[in-house]
């Protein structure tokens, strides 16, 4: 996997003007060759810089997502295990977007779990086209800008922006209050 990545790494940073294209449709690839979206938003940074690099990765990945969209119905299981994931992650519960947006950030959660969620959130491909950018916009940001900087965090540091996405996550929830049959109607007699 390593010599498939330094190849494409090679290649991009030589100058090509396909580089851009090509690096996109790495992005369509990574699944394929078993690669996180961070490692590739990370590379992006490297090699065209925080605003292109950014500005690739949010193309990848929305593009990415779309294939999603495309493909997940056509593979009923796959839905289904990660359907199973989810309520085993989240339960019944729907994320809104803004919640999304902060999970892609935490490295551990799957991509494609999360772009699972958006689609049952939603109504219609342009919703979540739209929805997909949007929330896209942060983890390519993110990881493109600062992901040298993150490996050279210290392991509590780490701990600590990882409790703080998680306290943000809290915040961000849909609150919603379940009032059950019997006590909605004994505090109307």
């Amino acid at each position: 996997m390593n010599d498939k990545l330094t190849l494409v790494m090679s290649y991009v940073q030589s100058g090509s003007v396909f580089a851009p294209l090509i690096f996109i449709a790495f992005h369509l690839l990574r699944q394929f060759l078993f690669i996180p979206v961070i490692v590739v938003c990370i590379s992006g940074g490297v090699l065209f810089g925080a605003a292109f690099g950014t500005i690739y990765s949010i193309i990848g990945l929305t593009l990415s997502s779309m294939v999603f969209y495309f493909v997940i119905g056509k593979f009923p299981k796959t839905k289904d295990k990660l359907l199973r994931l989810k309520n085993k992650l989240f339960g019944n519960r729907k994320l809104n977007s803004r919640q999304i947006a902060v999970l892609r950030l935490i490295p551990f959660i799957h991509f494609y779990l999360l772009s699972l969620c958006l689609l049952e959130s939603n109504k219609g491909l342009k919703n979540y086209f739209y929805l997909s950018f949007m929330t896209n916009i942060p983890v390519a940001f993110v990881y493109t800008v600062f992901g040298h900087y993150i490996s050279d965090f210290s392991p509590t540091l780490i701990v600590i922006i990882l409790l703080s996405l998680t306290v943000l996550l809290y915040l961000l929830r849909e609150k919603q209050t379940v009032v059950p049959w019997k006590e909605f109607f004994r505090s109307h007699e």
